[in-house]
């Protein structure tokens, strides 16, 4: 009885680590997107504010942080179809 029992205990086993390694897979891959959208939009902010404060306006602020959520959204798409493997047909 007890080599069944040690049969199920060993086939857990690598079953549960490939799914731990899914997991973190999927963690840095949300991670991964965050990054590429949160970061063009921090760097043309900051640079719209900077502008603004240098130039005495008001409206370049608001302009970059429309350019930098674009440039995030394409960062997005881009990596989505890199993940994907659509990215590869587009190119030839």
């Amino acid at each position: 009885m007890s080599g069944a029992n040690d049969m199920g205990k060993g086939s857990k086993k690598p079953k549960r680590k490939k799914l731990d390694r899914r997991v973190f897979q999927s963690l840095a891959l949300v991670t991964q997107f965050g990054i590429h959208m949160i970061v063009p939009i921090f760097l043309c902010t900051f640079l719209g504010i900077w502008i603004d404060k240098k130039a005495g306006t008001s409206f370049w602020v608001i302009i970059l942080f429309f350019m930098g959520a674009l440039a995030g959204f394409t960062n997005i798409y881009k990596l989505a179809k890199k993940i994907n493997g659509t990215g590869q047909n587009d190119k030839k």
